[in-house]
């Protein structure tokens, strides 16, 4: 557990530089927070599908507390999507498609999910985990954001953890469950992978990143004008 936490620990580090970034170029743009908000929604619609076939895994058939854990884990987060996506609607802001860092997220997790699940419950903890080493940060971008009230706010609200926090959650019933060497080396090589993804997928959002600005669609235009004339 402790390579596992150290993995968590660092991810949750880059995540508030990032955050300490925005805040310093002037804070959250509209155009920001309507890419998180739709980055979101992709990544969290039918998310219960990876709990629920976790769970339903042969080798979780002795750990019994971990499996209700992810049935009821996957219960609770199968609507946040829609949390996302009415945020956006009282922002008047329409939905974006989902970035390439979500299609690759999903085509990787579904691949392993069914043979290896603890590789997508070490993503979970990343996940689960990163927003909590940077709340101060992310409250003062929402409160200085003209545009953010509980009406357009209440999926960052919720994935704050302060009211229920899934991070703990997650790790302590990991930390009281009988693992061998097979499953440790999937939850790390999970996190790991889930870490790389989510924050480039929080690059995405913010546009911070040479690779998103390069390839976003204004700059493509521009930069296929310029090769013709």
């Amino acid at each position: 557990m402790d390579t596992l936490l150290s993995i968590v620990t660092i991810a949750k580090r880059i995540f508030r530089h990032k955050l300490e970034q925005v805040a310093a170029a002037g804070g959250l743009t509209l155009e920001q927070y309507t890419r998180y908000l739709s980055m979101q929604f992709h990544l969290t619609k039918d998310v219960q599908r990876h709990f629920f076939l976790a769970a339903s895994h042969s080798s979780l058939a002795t750990k019994g507390k971990l499996r209700e854990f992810l049935v009821a884990f996957g219960l609770e987060e199968e609507m946040h999507y829609r949390i996302a996506k009415r945020d956006l609607e009282n922002l008047n802001q329409s939905l974006l498609p989902a970035p390439l860092d979500v299609q690759l997220w999903w085509a990787f997790f579904n691949s392993v999910i069914e043979t290896r699940p603890f590789i997508r419950l070490g993503a979970t903890c990343i996940l689960e985990n990163l927003g909590s080493g940077s709340n101060d940060v992310a409250k003062q971008l929402l409160h200085n954001a003209p545009f953010i009230d509980e009406r357009t706010s209440r999926f960052m609200q919720i994935h704050m953890h302060e009211e229920l926090p899934h991070g703990d959650w997650i790790l302590n019933v990991l930390r009281n469950t009988d693992l061998d060497e097979a499953n440790m080396a999937d939850l790390i090589e999970g996190a790991k992978m889930g870490a790389i993804l989510y924050l480039r997928m929080v690059d995405w959002a913010l546009r911070s990143d040479e690779l998103t600005q390069a390839f976003a669609d204004d700059e493509t235009a521009l930069m296929l004008e310029a090769s013709m004339r």
